[in-house]
């Protein structure tokens, strides 16, 4: 396990802001985690930032970017809470590097494996600390035009997306336009009482 000393900076006052932009003793730690996995390349390019626009996540990881995102409320949870939700996040990221084009789930057993390696062996999926959580519609509905699994979205997809569990099924995890997710109507109910009866 590696020593929290970078992370001792982020505590040094109680009245100090929430951190923002890039942390680069943040990143220097995830470099250090990753390397010994032989994922050098990946450490070089990862990027680690704090961001306001997370409300309930505690951490977000984006593969295709190469980059963590964590939010700022995690400095209110202690150090502990920091690395782990860091290692948490380099591990979806090690994950989707171990498979290059495969597709994989993203809490599967390659993230599990990944948890292992970077020392957090048996993570959950989803954090319970005390953030708010906020309800949020999705007007967006996607399906499978082979199983006919639903996917509720808040925002329309913005590339090609097919389905997870039928590509892993007929097509060893690899995109198969065959199981192309296509978009459906959503029918909104209206905000509306329905008006009573006079009978009633």
């Amino acid at each position: 396990m590696l020593l929290f000393k970078q992370l001792d900076l982020l505590f040094t006052s109680p009245k100090s802001k929430r951190p923002a932009g890039r942390d680069p003793a943040l990143e220097e730690m995830a470099y250090r985690l990753l390397a010994p996995l032989g994922a050098t390349s990946l450490g070089e390019r990862l990027r680690v930032e704090w961001s306001s626009r997370l409300r309930s996540a505690a951490g977000r990881a984006d593969s295709r970017s190469s980059r963590v995102l964590l939010n700022p409320r995690l400095c209110a949870c202690g150090k502990e809470e920091i690395d782990r939700t860091l290692r948490h996040e380099l591990a979806h990221l090690l994950a989707a590097f171990r498979a290059g084009r495969r597709r994989i789930d993203p809490h599967g057993a390659e993230w599990r494996r990944a948890c292992a390696d970077l020392g957090i062996a048996g993570e959950e999926r989803c954090h319970t600390l005390p953030f708010p959580i906020k309800r949020r519609a999705r007007p967006y509905l996607y399906i499978c035009p082979n199983c006919r699994r639903n996917f509720p979205r808040t925002k329309p997809l913005r590339r090609a997306s097919a389905c997870l569990a039928c590509c892993q099924a007929h097509d060893r995890g690899r995109f198969d336009s065959r199981f192309k997710l296509q978009r459906a109507r959503v029918t909104q109910l209206s905000s509306r009482a329905k008006p009573r009866d006079p009978a009633d």
